[in-house]
């Protein structure tokens, strides 16, 4: 008697793993796996970018330190400058930014929505958590200038400001893309989350209180906690049958602007 090996199966019907892998409606795992990818992806950067900053490369220190004194020496020559720069830098604060955050929890309580607020309330805890812990472990000094127009207390990388910037502008734009519509509406929202991320950054840098690296490293942390608590929960969403989103077009819960509580 001969024995098939590997052994196979008789037709069943039943499409195969690798139809099932490959289904659009319906590869949960597909998909998991290709949201988990496209974080693994950002943080591949910012990983590298924090080994780089630990062992004090020489290029990126050159280049971190001719961009703040080069943004020094403009802000000393320009007050006004400088005054929209610490104003921007202290509304859009960690603090208030997390002020805001609670409220959209809150909101999205009300109306039912249990889900969609966990995962909002998660994603920033998770990335505000993060990144103070990670300040600890590099202890990176901050910028040390003579005549300095801004003082910042504790370490320095990765930002704060620019981690939890990104934070509130990708929880913000997610759970708000439903509401706008198709048109100039929904490139203004881009617009206003881009804008925010990429100016609160930039404040950082202009008032010396940041390294250039510090700011990218808060950018890209906060993308990569955004893309993996998006991608837990589109994959809690195809396992309970809702449809298929793509969450920088639809938003994470479309279905939750026309029903509520439905997520």
């Amino acid at each position: 008697m001969s024995t098939q090996w590997p052994p196979t199966l008789a037709p069943t019907g039943q499409p195969s793993w690798r139809q099932r892998r490959f289904d659009r409606d319906h590869a949960l795992g597909l998909r998991l796996t290709l949201a988990a990818t496209a974080a693994f992806l950002v943080l591949v950067p910012f990983a590298l970018l924090t080994v780089l900053v630990l062992g004090a490369w020489a290029p990126l220190h050159r280049l971190d330190t001719s961009v703040t004194d080069a943004l020094h020496g403009y802000a000393q020559d320009h007050r006004a400058w400088v005054l929209l720069m610490r104003v921007w830098t202290e509304v859009f604060a960690p603090m208030p930014l997390r002020a805001v955050a609670l409220l959209l929890v809150v909101w999205l309580l009300r109306r039912g929505a249990r889900r969609l607020a966990l995962w909002a309330a998660t994603t920033m805890v998770v990335g505000g958590s993060i990144g103070p812990l990670l300040k600890l472990l590099v202890g990176r000094d901050r910028p040390e200038l003579l005549d300095p127009v801004a003082r910042a207390a504790g370490y320095s990388f990765p930002s704060g400001h620019a981690l939890n910037a990104t934070l509130a502008a990708g929880v913000l734009l997610l759970v708000l893309l439903p509401y706008v519509g198709r048109g100039a509406a929904r490139v203004a929202v881009w617009v206003a989350a881009v804008l925010l991320t990429v100016v609160t950054g930039l404040s950082r840098v202009a008032l010396g209180v940041h390294f250039t690296s510090d700011v990218v490293g808060g950018w890209l942390l906060g993308v990569a906690v955004v893309a993996a608590t998006t991608a837990a929960f589109t994959s809690w969403r195809a396992h309970s049958g809702l449809r298929s989103v793509r969450p920088t077009r639809d938003g994470v819960a479309p279905e939750v602007e026309r029903h509520p509580g439905s997520a």
